[in-house]
């Protein structure tokens, strides 16, 4: 498969970023560490340049139909300048991709998926456009920086006129930033540390890079990359796609029940209903190791009897925290707060305890 590069890849490497190939983009993974990088987004500001992200605008009388009838989330609860996160479902009772949906206007929304399902997502959507509402894919038009941590808004707010305290989470606004017009400055962050995400066109996007790293150069600001990324979002118990939600996961299992709202029909809205009245058999939890050890995508999780339970979606050292975290998978009775589960790492049992999210408490 051939390796796309997304606008700053040059900039990356010049940088010192250690570039991988991921969700078929070359993506930098680090520049320095993943703990220094991470620390960084905690306590003062880091940037991400996350432009494999795909971007869809969808267009029309018919466009928040379309939504509707595609997305698990109400759609039609969205005011102009808010966003909202939802999830594909697919008619076998899994989840296509999860998203977040932007209402620019009236019959005009902005949709943001993951870069490893661009194709299939827009393929999947296409599908139920018996209406024929514009659709148009912008994803190789636009970077997106995340501008995150504690001091995001001083770093940003000497770049814009737009006042972005009043900005809420899950909100944006359309303005100039660094000169540039036309920037989408959303508050829709993955890391828990606050800050924002600037969609911009990519002819601006090296500008606008440095603009905001001189504005942030007084807080030591630093290029992130999708090592710390990874930690960051596991830290506050938040979903990755491919990983934690996939084509064969429940919403409803993976705790997505409240992007999942029964007042409307969408696509396999009544297998779900159905799942949600009889109850499922297994949930998503968070974490966190009491024995020494690192959990692990696919290491089995046992109860205290070694059977089987389940199974880690994602794991990791936490920086901040010093000891094991994770997400997985396990029966229903095993799910609750302060139970204790087993992860298997080489042949040790090693004790967790399951812990309500955020996992990292401020």
């Amino acid at each position: 498969m051939d390796i796309k590069k997304i606008a700053l890849n040059d900039l990356h490497e010049s940088l010192g970023g250690k570039m991988v190939p991921f969700a078929g983009y070359n993506m930098p993974v680090r520049y320095s560490s993943d703990k220094e990088e991470h620390i960084q987004v905690r306590e003062s500001v880091g940037v991400f340049d996350v432009s494999h992200m795909g971007e869809f605008l969808l267009e029309g009388p018919k466009a928040l139909d379309l939504i509707q009838r595609v997305s698990s989330n109400d759609a039609s609860k969205l005011v102009d300048g808010q966003a909202q996160y939802s999830c594909l479902p697919n008619e076998e009772g899994g989840i296509v991709d999860d998203l977040i949906i932007y209402r620019m206007a009236d019959e005009k929304y902005f949709l943001v998926v993951n870069a490893s399902n661009i194709e299939k997502d827009w393929n999947w959507i296409s599908k139920y456009n018996t209406e024929v509402v514009k659709m148009t894919n912008l994803s190789d038009e636009y970077s997106l920086f995340a501008v995150q941590g504690p001091k995001a808004v001083e770093t940003l707010q000497k770049l814009t006129d737009v006042d972005l305290s009043e900005i809420k989470f899950y909100t944006f606004v359309e303005g100039k930033i660094a000169g540039v017009d036309d920037v989408i400055i959303s508050a829709t962050g993955y890391t828990g540390a606050g800050g924002f995400e600037l969609y911009i066109k990519n002819k601006d996007a090296e500008a606008v890079w440095k603009k905001v790293f001189e504005a942030g150069e007084e807080f030591g600001i630093l290029p992130i990359g999708l090592g710390a990324r990874d930690t960051l979002r596991l830290e506050m118990g938040y979903c990755l796609y491919g990983n934690d939600i996939t084509d064969t996961t429940s919403p409803l299992e993976a705790g997505l029940g409240w992007v999942t709202k029964f007042t409307k029909e969408f696509t396999n809205s009544a297998n779900l209903a159905k799942q949600k009245e009889e109850g499922v058999t297994r949930r998503l939890v968070g974490f966190i190791m009491e024995d020494k050890g690192i959990p692990r995508g696919h290491y089995e999780i046992a109860d205290a009897d070694g059977n089987i339970i389940g199974e880690v979606t994602s794991g990791t050292m936490s920086p901040l925290m010093g000891v094991g975290i994770g997400l997985g998978y396990v029966k229903v009775g095993h799910h609750k707060a302060d139970s204790e589960i087993y992860i298997q790492v080489r042949n040790k049992s090693l004790k967790a305890i399951v812990t309500k999210l955020p996992l990292y408490k401020k």
